[in-house]
């Protein structure tokens, strides 16, 4: 069977790292490896194994690791400097491009990672309303702040619309100010938004929810309910944007919202992240603002032109001319090859989400919504991602991302793995003397 040789320099860093690290890592990628280096489509570990790459960087290398051209344009700014806490000429150029880019934006401010966003776009959008409340929906992650950390990963979720939190340290008290919703479900989210309109500031919602894609009918009814009630309505498209199309997920589903968040590939792998959305909401970050509906936003990175660069050397690349048409062609042959040959093997799978992100559920059950992914098994994914891992092909505990950078040659090495670890699966299950377990749905 295929293995991962590892050298004595990257073992002597896995002890160090759980010497001097929680849990030995970042809280990111939860496996006994330290990668070195990457470029386009491919990373190297410290022991100089190479890996067909299907993380990247969480999302963020759209357009495949050390591109040269963000990296020239990288290189040419640190010269100049790499942050002045104050306006930069790139960072305007940037926020232009996405207001020319992104439907709901008119106008742009930044942060520097996705909590941040999130977090700073609900408190836009409760200005505006003058509400506290705000609702999410079960399964959704909006990053790591105390208002959305709430039934992202419930183990027995409990009765909507009742919020409860996902972490240890956040006051219980924050959950008396958010309601749950389930995704894909518009009659039970619309009764409860009908219900508690009058104290809802703001809905926040992953458009493509992780690996769910939005049934039709659910986004366009989700717009039209809190349009009724006046409701800002939030795209979480840290994911999503300019991931699904050059506008995002707003642009792929034909749903507009009020505000959104940005992060991951519109910087490029640097640290930036953005709220946009519609001026008269916008116009609360204003330090023109009276006394009582200004937003006070700063952050020392905000903008900093070295990412701003980057995110603009970005997006030039990706709103080249056939761009997402080869991305999405790339993701399908990888996403559907990998459903054909568990279909074949008769491992009851199912690949869920879109073309350039997605990933498999082992259960026979519909995969619609948080509570339909509790019946996969969990223990069967993490021994294919092992798999995978020892036949050089990486990926995160969930979800598989493709780049511009992915080649040929790339799809045809991570479909080779793929047939080598459902054939494995398929023997490991056939030793056992029993048919593949048949995960159901739960209630």
């Amino acid at each position: 069977m295929p293995g991962r040789a590892v050298s004595a320099k990257e073992r002597d860093l896995i002890e160090k790292a759980h010497r001097v690290l929680p849990g030995g890592g970042f809280g990111n990628l939860n496996r006994d490896i330290v990668v070195q280096r990457g470029l386009g489509s491919r990373v190297w570990d410290v022991s100089g194994n190479e890996y067909v790459d299907l993380i990247l960087g969480g999302g963020p290398m759209i357009v495949g690791h050390a591109h040269p051209e963000v990296v020239a344009a990288v290189r040419e700014q640190l010269e100049h400097g790499s942050t002045f806490f104050a306006s930069n000429e790139y960072g305007i150029l940037l926020a232009e491009e996405i207001v020319k880019a992104v439907p709901c934006a008119e106008k742009v401010r930044f942060s520097a990672t996705g909590s941040e966003a999130s977090f700073y776009a609900l408190r836009v959008a409760r200005a505006y309303r003058k509400r506290d409340k705000i609702l999410k929906f079960e399964g959704g992650f909006h990053g790591l702040n105390d208002y959305v950390l709430m039934n992202t990963t419930p183990a027995e979720p409990g009765q909507y619309p009742r919020a409860i939190p996902d972490s240890a340290g956040i006051p219980l008290s924050v959950a008396d100010l958010v309601l749950i919703a389930p995704f894909n479900d518009i009659e039970t989210t619309s009764a409860i938004i009908e219900c508690h309109h009058d104290e809802l500031g703001a809905v926040i919602v992953e458009p493509f929810q992780r690996l769910l894609a939005p049934v039709p009918g659910f986004l366009q009814g989700l717009r039209e309910v809190t349009e009724l009630y006046g409701i800002p309505l939030i795209f979480d498209e840290v994911v999503t944007g300019f991931r699904l199309a050059y506008g995002g997920a707003q642009e792929y589903y034909g749903v507009t919202p009020d505000i959104c968040t940005l992060g991951k590939a519109v910087a490029g792998g640097y640290p930036l992240s953005a709220v946009a959305g519609r001026d008269e909401i916008m116009a609360h970050f204003d330090p023109a603002m009276e006394a009582g509906d200004y937003v006070h936003q700063a952050a020392t990175l905000s903008g900093n032109p070295v990412a701003a660069v980057a995110g603009l050397a970005t997006l030039d690349i990706l709103k080249r001319e056939g761009t997402y048409e080869k991305l999405f062609a790339t993701g399908h042959r990888v996403k559907d090859s990998l459903q054909r040959l568990l279909d074949e093997a008769e491992i009851p799978a199912r690949v869920a989400g879109e073309a350039v992100c997605f990933d498999v559920y082992f259960t026979d059950g519909e995969i619609t919504d948080y509570r339909s992914t509790l019946g996969a098994d969990k223990a069967a994914l993490g021994r294919f991602n092992d798999l995978l891992l020892e036949r050089g092909v990486l990926k995160a505990a969930s979800k598989m991302y493709v780049s511009t950078a992915h080649t040929g040659d790339d799809v045809s090495q991570t479909v080779e793995a793929f047939a080598s670890v459902v054939d494995e699966l398929k023997t490991i299950t056939a030793s056992r003397g029993s048919a593949p377990p048949v995960t159901r749905r739960r209630p």
